[in-house]
């Protein structure tokens, strides 16, 4: 199964999963951009960066696999198996974002938005009792189980 068939089946936790893609990149490359500010803003840096390393643990499950990791980490991952918790990460994740127009606007309100909105797939995929899948393309299903 493809991308393309992947999207084709309407199933909101596969379009949380790109558009959380989408938000690790943000995270990653926003968070490095706004930490030389040099004002308070480096705290929403910082805590953008490591979002974004969470986030990729977390949306591609072949790296829980393949990159030694300690036990601990990989059940506090595996805890966000339903759109429900994911759904409830990405907009905690989100909220701490906003509020880092506490002290100015920053190009880190992009990533609020694409955290909302993958928080916003994975509530309406709980919603419609959409079962929870891994895009295969990105580690879920068939690749993980095949490594050892």
């Amino acid at each position: 199964m493809g991308f393309m068939d992947e999207l084709k089946q309407r199933n909101f936790s596969i379009y949380g999963q790109w558009i959380g893609i989408l938000a690790i990149l943000l995270c990653i490359a926003l968070g490095i951009a706004n930490i030389f500010h040099f004002d308070i803003i480096i705290v929403w840096s910082v805590i953008c960066l490591v979002t974004g390393l969470f986030l990729i643990f977390l949306e591609i499950p072949l790296l829980l696999r393949v990159c030694p990791t300690s036990k601990a980490f990989d059940g506090f991952v595996r805890q966000f198996s339903s759109n429900y918790m994911r759904a409830a990460v990405y907009v905690v994740l989100s909220i701490v974002q906003w509020t880092s127009l506490v002290r100015y606007a920053t190009s880190l309100i992009a990533v609020a938005v694409v955290l909302l909105l993958a928080g916003a797939c994975y509530g309406l995929a709980g919603l419609k009792n959409q079962e929870f899948m891994n895009s295969k393309t990105l580690g879920g299903g068939g690749i993980a189980q095949m490594i050892v």
